[in-house]
């Protein structure tokens, strides 16, 4: 079986790993990379609902539990027309090492289905959320396995699966996250991905400028306008950048006048989503729609681009684009957002350039915040209590910052950078995920 997201992904981390010191200083490493890169366990299903004219329906589901070194699998349910075990794998697979740098006990796994909610009913996403909790519920709990949501899978969806969970299994248990907030849900949960990658880059933004900037001023390119981008984009505004786009999978919205996005109108383009309608219905606004295009070549001179809509939307060419716009600073809200190629053009442009270059982090550091306030969403559930958004705020911002601070020193240590050069950040996230997973699993037998 061909599996190009999963080999990408693996390829990605492999030639990292390879470009680093870790395999000379840690020789028996290469043995704990042929193990993790095979599941645990790969359940596979099929899902029959019924539609609203009462014919029956079937999807393919999958739930890949990778990685329980660290903890109980953990990871979204992604339902989406594209859905395969390639796509799952690699989402899985990253998941392992992004969990890991954020310092909880968790686990790497993810799953889904090929459904596409676009065009259904309320009723009929509901129905086919029961069907298919109603299979899943028999592998996951709250120490085994915790999914969440993904693209598709909102806090809505994560109700209905969590009250079929419960009727199924007779248990109230932390099982999911992203839940509501009266019952069993943690604050900023819903802000978190944004929130954290934003969090990320000003460490970035600072390491790079000596403490002389932050986001104050900035020209911020951001694709996508879900969950993550939406978040991104407000937190940009309330430090003082200025968002200069947003996209959904038809096209980009551009702004042309200077002024950017305003809050209002980022939750405008919420309730669009809610209603799962497309940016071209947006109503009585000044940007300049560019159909069937990404920002990155729209935008014009940028300071910061984050990536926050789906794998592969960054090419080499648009990589080149970004450098040419003025861009410093790429993080990904976004899973594998930049191809190989665009991150060949980032670190090659990082060495040539060194202190004037463009700087990379990848998603597995950069959006590390969502799965790290899934992780503390768990604890507040085992604990039977609930935080205040401003503890969680504080302990997702000392997280992000302690993700920046160890993907740097491991770069440092690593894949020592030539002088006046920044770390690959790429690098260090890669390296200090791995090395804590393979660390842990060697310690229980996984491998020796």
């Amino acid at each position: 079986m061909a599996e190009p997201e999963f080999e990408q992904a693996y390829k990605e981390l492999v030639s990292t790993l390879e470009g680093s010191s870790i395999f000379e200083k840690n020789p028996e490493y290469k043995k704990a990379l042929m193990v993790a890169s095979i599941p645990e366990r790969v359940i596979q299903f099929r899902v029959t609902w019924e539609n609203d004219k009462g014919e029956v329906q079937v999807n393919k589901a999958y739930r890949v539990q990778f990685n329980s070194a660290l903890g109980p699998y953990k990871g979204g349910l992604r339902f989406h027309p594209t859905v395969n075990l390639s796509i799952l794998k690699f989402l899985g697979f990253e998941q392992i090492f992004k969990n890991a740098l954020t310092g909880l006990n968790m686990g790497g796994g993810k799953g889904g289905a090929d459904f596409d909610p676009k065009g259904k009913s309320d009723n009929e996403i509901r129905k086919f959320c029961v069907a298919f909790m109603r299979e899943l519920s028999k592998h996951i709990g709250a120490d085994t396995d915790v999914p969440a949501g993904d693209i598709g899978v909102s806090p809505r969806e994560i109700g209905w699966m969590f009250g079929t969970y419960r009727a199924e299994r007779n248990r109230w248990e932390g099982v999911l996250t992203g839940k509501g907030g009266s019952w069993g849900g943690s604050l900023i949960r819903p802000e978190a991905t944004g929130y954290g990658l934003v969090y990320y880059v000003d460490h970035m933004i600072r390491y790079a400028s000596g403490g002389k900037e932050s986001f104050e001023g900035k020209r911020v390119a951001i694709s996508g306008s879900g969950n993550v981008a939406q978040y991104a984009a407000l937190k940009v505004i309330e430090l003082g950048g200025t968002v200069v786009s947003l996209s959904d999978s038809k096209g980009a919205l551009i702004d042309t006048e200077g002024k950017g996005f305003t809050p209002d109108v980022i939750n405008q383009i919420a309730q669009l989503k809610v209603e799962r309608k497309a940016l071209t219905a947006l109503e009585n606004h000044c940007f300049k729609y560019v159909e069937g295009a990404r920002p990155w070549k729209e935008v014009g001179k940028v300071d910061v681009a984050l990536p926050s809509a789906t794998q592969n939307e960054v090419s080499g060419e648009e990589a080149q684009a970004l450098i040419d716009a003025g861009a410093k600073f790429i993080a990904e809200g976004s899973n594998m957002g930049c191809t190989q190629e665009a991150i060949d053009v980032f670190e090659a442009h990082r060495k040539e350039k060194k202190g004037e270059s463009i700087w990379y982090a990848p998603g597995k550091a950069a959006n590390a915040g969502g799965v790290a306030v899934s992780g503390l969403e768990m604890a507040q559930n085992s604990a039977r209590l609930k935080w205040t958004s401003e503890e969680v705020d504080e302990k997702l911002k000392g997280i992000m910052k302690a993700c920046f601070e160890n993907c740097l020193e491991t770069a440092k240590e690593y894949i020592t950078p030539a002088e006046g050069e920044f770390p690959s950040l790429v690098g260090g996230a890669n390296v200090a995920g791995f090395k804590k997973v393979a660390a842990a699993m060697k310690d229980q037998g996984d491998w020796w």
